[in-house]
């Protein structure tokens, strides 16, 4: 007749109320010996706890979060096979866990399994949960965890199969991504075609939007700004500049309100490092400008915004774009930038939904301006108002965040007095 057993901690060195991390079995559950029951994680490393018989869990006494120390019963075996000699130690049921009962030392290969915990670049899991993925030919850092803090649990891990096994075959992808291949399709047959090549740009700008925009997820909040004195204040300084060949622009003016706003609001002001798990924050404020030229679009960046006056930033405005233009840019000059605009406002629009520039974590986009009325001091009054486009990385700012960095934003373009600040 199969004996119930108890299963208690074994032996983990000086180490006192050692919170659970995993719990791999439940009741009901057939069990070999060897086979990780638990896994419990110390201030430096993982380690799995083995089960010490061949048989089936009649109860589990843990959950994740206990914290448990040498001796302490976690789950009961119903006994059905060989013991693991150098496994958990038990004692026969129903008596309850105590001191007097010494547990053998912990399983060798539970400690040959002890790792650190991961930090960065790679999947926050068990020993046993990276033996298994490894079993299983799977790649762990692309299985996203549903357990504490996000670990990769064994269910994770085999979803993550059942997935990519349902994935319809030819199915390609990278990051994870799993997308049907494009048809091919002979257009000639309909009529009269004309193959053009992509530009070099294009090809290499393509590639870049295309990976931002199905690996991040963007978030788009649209505003508007009165600009009627900004526009004003700019035709007086586009007279008085005009004879030293500088062109005054609106762009000039979002580059210092936007300058502003990220001194504000830091948080637009960074990136995420490559684990995803932190986010850099950038003491300087390096703003991009996309620059339509024949080739395709190009992003120079003009640095150090916040330090420069609104006839400097003109000034350099004019001389990248020129540049830009000319295919005169460097490489250099299109690298460390915070925060991009885009402004279509010279062409025309009323909003638009610009794709992130990674690793940034935002982008602006500006459409043109238009005559509005607007209700102040008890009437309608004619105003210019400026649509704005914002799109940020859902997984640094939220909705909230997003809207008040616009608002702000706005408030700063209608208020002249703000740019000098």
């Amino acid at each position: 007749m199969a004996e119930i057993k108890n299963v208690l901690v074994p032996d983990i060195g000086n180490y006192k109320d050692v919170p659970i991390i995993e719990v791999a079995v439940k009741a009901g559950d057939q069990v070999k010996a060897e086979q990780t029951l638990l896994t419990l994680e110390t201030d430096k490393a993982t380690m799995d706890v083995p089960a010490p018989y061949d048989g089936v869990v009649k109860e589990v006494k843990v959950k994740v979060g206990d914290k448990v120390s040498e001796g302490v019963l976690i789950v009961t075996i119903e006994a059905s096979g060989a013991v693991a000699s150098t496994a958990a130690a038990a004692a026969p049921a129903p008596v309850a866990p105590a001191p007097a009962a010494q547990p053998a030392p912990v399983a060798a290969a539970a400690i040959a399994q002890t790792a650190p915990v991961a930090s960065s670049g790679s999947a926050h899991a068990s020993p046993s949960i990276r033996r298994f993925a490894r079993e299983l030919g799977v790649n762990l850092p692309q299985v996203k965890g549903s357990g504490e803090k996000g670990r990769v649990t064994k269910d994770d891990v085999q979803n993550f199969v059942k997935q990519s096994l349902a994935q319809p075959r030819g199915a390609t992808g990278g990051n994870g991504l799993q997308v049907l291949e494009m048809p091919v399709v002979d257009f000639a047959k309909f009529g009269e075609i004309e193959t053009k090549p992509l530009s070099r740009i294009k090809k290499i700008s393509g590639a870049n939007l295309h990976r931002n925009w199905v690996t991040i997820p963007h978030v788009t909040q649209f505003e508007e700004a009165d600009i009627s004195e900004m526009e004003a204040f700019r035709k007086e300084l586009g007279t008085e500049y005009a004879k030293q060949n500088i062109k005054i622009t609106p762009l000039a003016f979002l580059l210092k309100a936007s300058a502003i706003t990220l001194k504000h609001f830091p948080d637009f002001n960074a990136s995420l490092d490559a684990s995803g798990e932190n986010l850099v924050l950038k003491k300087y404020i390096h703003i991009g400008v996309a620059v339509d030229t024949p080739d395709g679009l190009m992003v120079p960046i003009v640095r150090d915004v916040d330090q420069k006056g609104i006839v400097q930033l003109a000034k350099e405005l004019g001389e990248i774009s020129a540049r830009a233009r000319e295919k005169k840019i460097t490489a250099a000059e299109m690298q460390g930038g915070c925060f991009t605009i885009s402004s279509l406002g010279g062409i025309g629009g009323t909003a638009f939904t610009p794709i992130i520039n990674a690793p940034e974590v935002a982008i602006l986009g500006v459409s043109r301006s238009s005559m509005k009325p607007l209700w102040k001091d008890g009437e309608f009054v004619p105003r210019l108002m400026l649509p704005l486009s914002l799109s940020y990385d859902h997984r640094v700012i939220d909705g909230a965040a997003g809207a008040r960095f616009t608002t702000y934003l706005a408030h700063v373009l209608s208020d002249m007095r703000r740019l000098a600040l």
